[in-house]
């Protein structure tokens, strides 16, 4: 009896100090804590806190999502998400008994050893994303055991071995990105044809060799890069790839190709930077001729080392005077064609036309003009009335100062210009611009540059000049131009209905009437037209420099232009030292704030100091407005203002959505989350501005293969 009594006494003890059962902890939770205890100290107790294993539940521990299931009385862990946390650890086998795991986020650590087979054992995985670790050992083949998976990257590891042939089994896999590991042997033919769902592949920076499957070709469902770049892959560029969506933009730099690059679908497409550093590679758009030393100069197979003498031989003295005569008459013929294009061009008030169908140019009929089929844009001045200009310069440069009209149809003289109506619009490190109301009631924009020296006039005619030789429906026009000693102005049409920043933020603090997805949609489609003809189309192929929402304008039908292309020279050029990069050429003003925020919108090359602008910069901050565009929030973040439309990395926010598969309505603008009809040409949107935002400059599109993506979403 009085061993019981003490026994009881023990017990009631042990109640009290321990309310809870020792293994209240689900089983999803002590899997979970297998993590914890595989990564080093002291990082774990920092980063896993509060993963206590006397919780009933881990589904409140940090990095953790979890779902009710039918059929289970408590949730079930289906996210985990422990990324960028510096963890030093090992993956453990463990995580394989969470059988409705669907997301396994932990990259960006650095994990070490190989990846467990057991891992995969967890059926419902569909995102595997380890990428930035230390990860060693070759990638198991029961990974395509997993039929549901979508996303594998496994990017920046030293994974090894070769690609298992078993691939083709995960047939709903969407992104399968292997870059930077040291993968080998030839790329296996037998997977490509089976996903019908990839998007994107990159096996970027590894050691595959041989040559390039032909069927990756039936990727019909690619878009954005196909990387393939830095790696030691040989052979003939199969035509084949030829048949990918034309959305597709190749990287096949740095490797041992050789052959002629096919001119025929998606290659059509490419720009020479995809193939750079396959020395055996030639045709276009490298430029490299292709020789073929079988062939003779007429074109036909030489027969032998004697083929040419006896060709000679046979040649009659009759027969060569009759062909000397052609030859002669064939130059006289020539020649009377070039003196009479040479008249034409020069009794012609217009200049040149073109009158190819295309998308990124228009002549005075309307007809669209292609990047390629046209060598001038009509309304091109001519040489003479350049040459007038400069004449005019002369005596400008003297002290006299003349308003030079670079439109025919701009007659105004510059005292009626001066005596007109104005209204100061804005003021920047750009200048002072003002709205003049001329004396028929048009409104032009006005430019002030100030003063200045009078010596490098040449140089600024020369710009401006090329400046108002751009012509495009999507770019503001600059109509003329005065040059004295003590002043410079540029005069450009006025665009009515302020720019795309007062769109979306509102103007003046006040917000402004919601956009609509399909004017969005118009907006970014307009803008990408006018950015793709002055990489492509314009005298000098310009590089914009700053493109950003204040430097698009639009009108009252919301359609965009591209604004203060080549302003920043005309600055340097005239003495003036910009402070800032607001203001516009035409348009309602945009309180410049460089002085106040960072500018989010340059790609990450722009910020490094002395780096000369590329036309990819243009690129990146492109894909920056249409981010923008997307989600409605603003990447600029003032110091002393925080709301929630103002993300500092818009682009890094984005992306990390992307990675761990947030739902797409956290993303988006809430003024379009009524649009339902809009969401797979929002998703397309999404992945068009994400390949404009690579980090890689080479990776991204050129403006032209953006805009055409862009104009086939909504068709």
């Amino acid at each position: 009896m009085k061993k019981l009594a003490l026994f009881l006494l023990f017990f009631l003890f042990f109640l009290v100090r321990n309310p809870k059962p020792v293994l209240s902890l689900s089983p999803d939770g002590l899997s979970l804590l297998s993590l914890k205890s595989a990564v080093d100290q002291p990082a774990a107790q920092s980063v896993f806190a509060d993963w206590n294993e006397n919780d009933t539940t881990p589904c409140r521990w940090s990095g953790i999502s979890c779902m009710n299931i039918t059929g289970y009385p408590d949730p079930r862990v289906v996210g985990i998400a422990v990324s960028g946390k510096n963890l030093r650890g090992y993956i453990p086998s463990e995580l394989g008994t969470l059988i409705y795991l669907r997301r396994l986020n932990l990259h960006n650590n650095n994990f070490y050893g190989s990846i467990p087979e057991q891992l995969f054992n967890a059926t419902s995985l569909h995102s595997l994303f380890l990428y930035g670790n230390n990860l060693s050992g070759s990638l198991p083949p029961s990974i395509c055991d997993l039929p549901r998976l979508q996303n594998l990257d496994l990017s920046n590891n030293s994974l090894s071995g070769s690609l298992p042939e078993n691939l083709k089994n995960c047939k709903q896999l969407q992104r399968l990105i292997l870059a930077q590991n040291k993968f080998s042997g030839e790329i296996p033919d037998g997977i490509w044809p089976e996903l019908d769902n990839l998007f994107q592949l990159d096996l970027s920076s590894n050691e595959f060799n041989g040559s390039i499957p032909s069927n990756i070709g039936e990727l019909k469902s690619l878009s954005g890069t196909l990387n393939l770049s830095y790696n030691h892959l040989s052979g003939k560029l199969p035509k084949s790839l030829g048949d990918l969506p034309v959305t597709v933009s190749f990287d096949l730099r740095n490797n041992n190709l050789s052959g002629e690059i096919p001119e025929t679908g998606s290659f059509a497409n490419q720009g020479p930077t995809a193939f750079l550093n396959n020395p055996l590679l030639c045709g276009f758009p490298l430029q490299k001729s292709c020789k073929n030393s079988n062939i003779s100069p007429s074109g036909s197979q030489n027969s032998g080392p004697n083929s040419g003498e006896s060709l000679k031989k046979g040649l009659s003295p009759g027969l060569i005077i009759l062909i000397s005569a052609a030859d002669a008459a064939g130059v006289a013929l020539i020649g009377l064609l070039i003196i009479y294009i040479y008249w034409k061009k020069k009794d012609s008030s217009n200049g040149c036309s073109c009158t190819g169908k295309g998308k990124f140019g228009h002549n005075d009929k309307g007809k669209l003009c292609s990047l390629y089929s046209c060598a001038c844009i009509n309304g091109f001045r001519s040489e003479d009335s350049e040459l007038e200009d400069q004449e005019k310069g002369e005596r400008s440069g003297k002290g006299e100062g003349e308003l030079v009209a670079i439109d025919k149809g701009f007659s105004f003289e510059l005292d009626e210009l001066l005596r007109a109506s104005a209204y100061v619009l804005g003021k920047s490190g750009l200048g002072i611009v003002y709205k003049v109301v001329l004396g028929n009631g048009v409104p032009v924009a006005v430019r002030r540059l100030g003063d200045g020296g009078e010596q490098r006039y040449k140089e600024f005619a020369a710009e401006v000049q090329a400046i108002g030789k751009v012509k495009h429906p999507n770019v503001v026009k600059l109509r003329a131009y005065y040059w004295a000693p003590d002043e410079k102005l540029l005069i450009s049409d006025f665009i009515s209905n302020g720019n795309l920043a007062n769109a979306m933020r509102g103007r003046n603090g006040q917000p402004s009437p919601s956009l609509s997805w399909s004017t969005r949609l118009k907006i970014a489609k307009g803008a990408a037209r006018g950015l793709a003809y002055l990489h492509e189309c314009s005298p000098r192929k310009f590089v914009h420099g700053d493109i950003k929402p204040s430097n698009i304008l639009l009108d009252n039908e919301f359609q965009p232009y591209i604004s203060d292309f080549g302003l920043n020279r005309l600055i340097n050029i005239t003495g003036n030292n910009p402070s800032s990069s607001g203001g516009f050429i035409g348009g309602l003003p945009y309180k410049s704030i460089q002085t106040e925020r960072t500018n989010n919108y340059r790609a990450p090359e722009a910020r490094v100091p002395g780096n000369r602008p590329t036309q990819k910069w243009d690129v990146y901050s492109f894909g920056v407005v249409l981010l923008e565009l997307l989600t409605g929030k603003s990447p600029e973040l003032s110091p002393t203002t925080s709301t929630s439309t103002e993300i500092p990395d818009l682009v890094r926010w984005v992306r990390k959505g992307f990675e761990e598969e947030n739902p797409l309505s956290d993303m988006v603008d809430p003024l379009l989350l009524q649009e339902v009809h809009a969401k797979k040409e929002v998703l397309a949107v999404f992945h068009v501005a994400l390949a404009c935002t690579e980090g890689d400059p080479e990776v991204r599109p050129r403006m032209k293969t953006v805009s055409e993506n862009l104009e086939r979403i909504g068709t």
